[in-house]
Formats: structure tokens, sequence, C-alpha cells
């Protein structure tokens, strides 16, 4: 049997009802505010003025604009039956695209199925890996009916009292969406959205091909823009209508190498980007090796190996103490990642962030490896987290200008950067003395001392020949009030670091916490038993997202989380988790299900949506990360980014707000083929979601719903439709 009789639940003795357990989210957000809302009630602030150093127009202009930052089941629904008949006539005939996105013939379909079964041990692990690896498991799941199991996919009855948790509310609690309005209107600015397109099942045609990525690919948004000195042109320009193409793999994709081992290799038929590794080869970031992309672990600040930097960084500031006082950390500039990718060896937690410019695909690198990484640049806007939450900024050679115009791009690290956290700096400017850089040194010094950072360490690391300078945001405000000169100005009290969503950037200082018991005022527990802590300013006097006291909603939250993941993610779904290792929370909560899976070598990437309660800090707190998004958008990622998709109640809420169909589309995009995806949601939403599942040959491995709750679970294949769709907005 699938489901395990643990994992069961008698409705009959059960007080409540499946829909009331896997409920919709929706309702009030306790006392969490709604951020796409916030600010609403802000004065206008106004534009504040550029202060100290050249411009960026004037930089730009003299080294041009980028080089500063990079460095089955088989249904037995009888509606489905003629819809699939038409399909599998169909697909005898229709071509595979997977083998490349540019080639307008393609091969029967019955080669996907054996590329499937080939790429599945092209990388050497054996070909029984996957859900296929537990035939029983799989029999079973092919088998499954919907309200036809003898135990079911919900958890057990001692569970029951998450009830109320599966119905989130707002209440109090504020969004992304409600703070980030807010924000918009007090500074008298709002987004802005361009280009219209269809809804059926085509190959997206586009200038970026495999690489496409809507919001950073609108070509014809970046040639209105009026300036493009502040990387506007680096920044998001989302389509006025999501796109709801599917977009072409790579020539000769393979299935994904996995980890450890791709830290350090991976396919280059994935990633078909050499001019990295002829640019940057010589400091050990990437290089071609036959028919792999190999990664030595060197960056430019690093050459002799990420290892020795951490441990070096470590020496020269013990109090840093890797994976127990500094856990989760923003790495601004990351190139290829490699230091995130070897702080997981001292359990350390890197958002690792670099624009998609003309250091091809550094970002699709990362993740290609198994290394969290997001397409960002630092412009205009306030990056898409909260304030306080970073226990340390790292930046190696990442050649942002942080001295220039007041500082503003510096005073954003200072916003997201928790009081008492670490701004890493390991430049030229630290260590060389040529004239340009001893200039920068003294404006870095002015400026940082103006910000009240204090300047802990400078050290050189004799083995790389670089230097690195440690700086340390104050706890409190006493710096801030007594400094001769208010420059940088202290923020507006009406101005909220905690929105973060299409937010202007202001060159203002945030106070730090004054009461002892706000966010912020503490220092989390060390990891790990931060995952499992309650943050000390969750108080029994707020309402949880779920309806009750939050300490007890958040516990609740991870008794839920805990069960689901052990009794039935982990064992009876079939998933073989070593193939694992980049997953996402499309919604999170407090993030419960990523805390669950804290044990497993993944990382979660926890979303936020604007438009549900604001969580995400207490998500930080526990020693995990995660990023704000509206799913009515494409998400800044690369293709072929993520393993597994955990999607629990999201496409029900996302219906109100946009279509279905252009979100399933971007689960395609970011997923890789042979990736999988579970869905928890009402039954009307679960049966969308598996047709629009078998609309594009993925295997239905298990669809289950019963009292109008559901579960969905769905593997993506390599199948790719003959028809192409241009995409206006991303031809030049």
């Amino acid at each position: 049997m699938l489901i395990s009789s643990s994992f069961s639940i008698s409705l009959q003795n059960s007080e409540i009802s499946l829909t009331n357990l896997l409920g919709q989210y929706s309702g009030s957000t306790g006392d969490f505010l709604v951020n796409a809302k916030r600010g609403e009630d802000e004065t206008v602030q106004g534009e504040k003025r550029f202060r100290r150093g050249r411009s960026l127009e004037e930089i730009g202009d003299e080294t041009g604009l980028d080089s500063f930052q990079n460095e089955e089941r088989e249904g037995e629904s009888s509606n489905l039956r003629n819809e699939e008949n038409q399909e599998n006539s169909e697909s005898s005939s229709s071509g595979d695209e997977s083998q490349s996105g540019d080639e307008s013939s393609n091969r029967e379909s019955e080669e996907v199925d054996s590329r499937e079964k080939d790429s599945t041990s092209s990388d050497g692990e054996s070909d029984t890996g996957g859900e296929d690896s537990n035939p029983d498991a799989s029999e079973t799941t092919e088998k499954t009916k919907k309200g036809e199991t003898e135990n079911e996919v919900f958890p057990a009855a001692d569970q029951s009292e998450i009830l109320k948790e599966a119905t989130t509310q707002n209440g109090p609690w504020s969004t992304q969406a409600a703070e980030s309005e807010k924000e918009n209107e007090s500074q008298g600015s709002s987004p802005s959205t361009d280009d219209k397109k269809g809804d059926k099942w085509k190959l997206c045609k586009t200038d970026a091909g495999p690489d496409y990525i809507p919001c950073l690919d609108n070509v014809q948004a970046i040639r209105k823009l009026r300036h493009t000195s502040h990387y506007e042109h680096r920044e998001r320009h989302c389509p006025v209508e999501a796109s709801t193409c599917l977009v072409p793999l790579p020539s000769g994709y393979k299935k994904s190498i996995g980890w450890p081992r791709s830290r350090d290799q991976i396919w280059y038929s994935n990633v078909p980007h050499g001019k990295l590794a002829q640019v940057k080869g010589h400091q050990n970031w990437v290089k071609v090796t036959g028919e792999y992309l190999t990664f030595p672990g060197g960056g430019t600040q690093f050459k002799q190996g990420a290892l020795h930097y951490i441990d070096f960084l470590q020496k020269t500031l013990p109090q840093i103490s890797w994976g127990k006082q500094t856990r989760v950390i923003l790495d601004v500039g990351c190139g290829v990642a490699s230091f995130g990718g070897y702080l997981f060896e001292r359990d350390v937690l890197a958002m690792s962030l670099a624009p998609k410019d003309e250091h091809e695909a550094q970002v699709q690198f990362a993740l290609e490896r198994g290394i969290p990484a997001i397409s960002a640049v630092m412009g205009t806007k306030r990056l898409p987290f909260p304030g306080k939450v970073f226990d340390a900024v790292h930046c190696a050679r990442c050649r942002v200008p942080w001295h220039i115009e007041g500082g503003k791009l510096l005073l954003e690290l200072n916003r997201v950067l928790r009081p008492g956290g670490h701004f890493i700096w390991s430049a030229t400017p630290v260590y060389r003395k040529d004239e340009e850089n001893v200039g920068i040194w003294e404006a870095m010094s002015e400026l940082t001392k103006s910000m009240c950072w204090e300047l802990l360490e400078i050290n050189e690391d004799k083995l790389n020949e670089v230097g690195v300078a440690i700086f340390r945001k104050p706890t409190t405000n006493d710096c801030y009030q007594s400094r001769t000169q208010n420059d940088p100005p202290i923020c507006e009290e009406a101005d909220d670091p905690d929105a973060a969503w299409n937010i202007t950037l202001q060159a203002c200082l945030h106070k730090a916490p004054a009461d002892a018991s706000a966010r912020g005022a503490k220092w989390p527990a060390k990891w790990p038993l931060r995952s499992e802590k309650l943050p000390y300013w969750l108080k029994s006097s707020q309402v949880g997202v779920y309806g009750k006291a939050a300490p007890e909603d958040f516990a609740a939250d991870y008794d839920h989380w805990k069960h689901v993941v052990s009794k039935s993610y982990l064992n009876d779904l079939g998933i073989n988790w070593s193939s694992v290792r980049n997953v996402m929370d499309m919604k999170a909560i407090y993030g419960g299900f990523a805390a669950a899976l804290k044990d497993l070598k993944v990382w979660v990437m926890n979303v936020v949506p604007i438009d549900s309660p604001d969580t995400l800090p207490i998500i930080y707190d526990r020693g995990l990360f995660g990023i704000y998004h509206d799913w009515c958008e494409s998400f800044s990622t690369y293709p072929r980014s993520y393993d597994l998709l955990h999607a629990d109640h999201l496409f029900s809420d996302i219906k109100k707000r946009c279509t279905i169909e252009s979100v399933f589309a971007e689960v395609d995009r970011i997923l890789r083929p042979e990736g999988k995806l579970i869905v928890r949601d009402n039954a009307e939403t679960i049966l969308e979601i598996e047709n629009m599942a078998r609309s594009v040959k993925w295997k239905v491995k298990m669809s289950y719903s019963k009292d109008g709750e559901g579960l969905l679970f769905v593997q993506k294949s390599f199948w790719r439709p003959n028809q192409e769709q241009i995409v206006k907005s991303a031809i030049a």
C-alpha cells in the first residue's frame, strides 16, 4: 500500500474534515502584515539626493556599465480519456525538441522514453533511481484512484490540531504586497509592466533561447529605458501578461549530475557557455574539460580554493563561527558561487546573488552545481528580502561601487544585515596602494564610519595574495545619535525596512531596534537549535497565521510538516532523495517544510508570496532563507534550476489574481526534466493541474482527492512541443 497505516486518519472519528485539514489558505493573516500594501499611510518622503563621490553615470562612461557587478498513475478519470487518446495519437507523429531548442525537426515520441532512461544513467548513476527505485510503491502509485485508497495521504488524527493552520489568516499581519504598496505610495512611485501574449502550449521563441527568463529578458522594455547607468537594464521588467509558452532545452541536455559531485563537475551540454572559462579560467572559476564544465573551487579573491579562504576568514575573526553563530549569509557578486558551495561543509547557507549579464550564465552555473543563487542586481530597487535578516554579507571583488552617491548601495546592505552582523569585504582597495584603490579605501572608511560600522579586522591572505576588511553593524542607536552630522540621514519613521517588493532605494540609515523584545534586538539561537526554536520576538499575545497564539501556531506548523515529510514525502511517494538537491517551497509560511528536511543534503528556497502573511523574517531567524515573490510574474532564476517544487494551496490562491496556466508554465520553466512537483490543494485545483501536467506529457505519479481536498505528485518529462510562439517582448 502506498500510504502507511500510521499516516491514516479516520474521518468517522475525526472532529474535522479533510477540507479543514488541508483547506485553502485564505482569510486573515493573524498579526502578520500583508506586505504588498505596506506604507499606504506613510507620508511622502520625496526623492533623496545622491551624496558622496562620483555618479554611476561618470563611472559608467569610464569603465562600462557592467564592469562593476559580477564578478502514471494512468488516470482513471473519464473526462481525461478523450483528450489523452487524442494526445497519444498526436504524439506518435510529434517530435521531441529536447535535444535542441533551436531545431525545428523532432524525433518520434517513443524516443522521449528511451532518452529519459538513457539520461537517468548518463552521469554514472543507477538507472533504477528516482521514483522507479521502489517498484511496489511505483505500482501502487500508478494505480491510485481519487478517493479509493484504504489509507489517506493526509496527516494522522493526532495531527488534527493543525486544522486551523490549514486556513491562513491575514488579520493584523501584513503581506509584502501591502508593505511595498504603502512604501511605493510614500515615495510617489509604482511598478510598471508591459507586453501581452497567448496561453497555448508552444515553444518560446526568444533571443535568449533555452536561457529565457521572462522578467530579465524583456528586450522591448529594456530598449525603452531612459537610463541604464544604475543597472536598470539588469533589473526586472516583466511582461504585462505572464508567458504561457514552454522554454526549449539546450541541445544534448542530460539529467543533471547529483550532489556532491555536481559541486565540482556538470555537463557542458546543460549549460553550454564557455566564455567564462576563457575569461576566468586562470582564476580557477570554471574550466571546460571534455564534455564537462569543471569547477576547481577558486574565485577572483581565492584562486587557491574556497575552503582555504573560508578558513582564513574564520582565523581572521573567530567570532564569525561558521555554521553556529553565522548561519545565513548573502554573497553579492557571487560569480559561479564556489564560496557558497563550499560553505555547506561549514553548515552555512549562502544566498548567492549576481546579475544576468556579460558574465554569461554565472548564476546558472551555480544552480546546475546545486548551489543556491538568484539573478539579481544592486541597482535602483531594494533586494527582495526583509530587513535585519542576514548574519553576514560577503563581497569578494564584487565590483559594486559602494562608496558613491551617498553610499546608497551599501545602505541597502545595512538594511538587510542583522544588527551585530558582519560585512566581509575582500577587494583591491583593502590591500592595493595605487592611487585609485587608496582613494576608494578612504571613501569607504569615511562612509562606514558615518554609518557607525566598526572596522574589526584587516588581514592579508598571503597564499592568495589578497586582503580582507571585516566590519560590524551596530546593535544600538547610540552611535547614530552621537554623530555630528546626519549624513547618511536616518530614514523617516514611516519608512518600513521590511517593505522590499519594487521599492526604490533610499540613501538613509534604518535604526536598530530600541525595544529589547523587538526583532533584531537579539541574535538568534545557534544552529541547529535555531531551526526548531521559537523566535524570541513571537509572543503569545500575537495571533499566528493559522489563528492560534503565535507560539502555538509555530509549533503546530512544525509538528505538521515533520509528520508529513517523515510519513509521506520521505517514504511513501517513492522519491529517491539522493537525486534531489535544489528544492523550492513555493508558498512557505513558517518554513516548517524546509526545517523538516534539514537533515537531508538539500537546500530549500522558501518563497513567501507578496499577498501572503509576511513570515519571511521568521524563516530567516530559523537559520533558513527565502525570498519575496509575486507568482503572477516569472521567478528570477534560470530555466531548469530546481529538482523539486512544493506548492501547498498556492494555485487556488493565485487563480484569484492571474491565470493558472501562466503559473504552471513558470513551474515547467524552472523545474528540471525528471524534476518533481508536489501539489496540495482543493480537489478542483488538483484536477486542473493534473490536466495541465498530462497535456505537457508529464508523468502523473499520484493524484488523490477526497472531501474536497487532494494531493498531486507529478514528474516532468523531456517532452517539448513542436510549434513555436514568438515572444515579441524578448526579441530585439
